[in-house]
């Protein structure tokens, strides 16, 4: 139980930096979903999103995984529902585009997956703070 309550409690030390720190979390979780959620349900020129593999998991695994990534966890980052748990799939993703797929790219390529990367560790190191459904279950506990 002492585990839960580290994993959903968060701090932010005023009522302003938890209300600024829910509308990161909202315009982030939006955002994900829009640019890179929709992707995965979009059809373009009659084929769906070729999802990369660089680590050369199983196919269905890796789609799993990315599909995820994009159109689950925003809304929970967007909720601040298992927030630190749930960014972690997402943070893998963006640091894999980062680091292998886009290695050999320009920096304004890499340059998106390198601000997503930075931004989900911001909340995995911040939690959800107090406007957020964590907030409200670990004072139910």
């Amino acid at each position: 139980m002492e585990i839960l309550k580290q994993i959903l409690s968060s701090d932010l030390g005023s009522s302003f930096n938890d209300a600024a720190f829910l509308v990161f979390r909202i315009l982030l979780g939006v955002e994900l979903f829009r640019v890179h959620g929709l992707k995965k349900f979009r059809v373009e020129n009659g084929e769906k999103e070729k999802i990369p593999n660089p680590l050369g998991l199983p196919d269905k695994m890796n789609t799993m995984v990315a599909s995820l990534a994009d159109t689950v966890v925003p809304f929970l980052i967007i909720l601040g529902l298992g927030t630190r748990l749930a960014v972690l799939p997402t943070i893998g993703v963006t640091a894999i585009g980062y680091f292998v797929v886009h290695r050999k790219d320009s920096l304004e390529v890499r340059d998106v997956p390198y601000m997503y990367t930075l931004s989900l560790l911001l909340v995995l190191a911040l939690g959800a703070g107090r406007y957020s459904l964590d907030y409200y279950l670990l004072n139910l506990i």
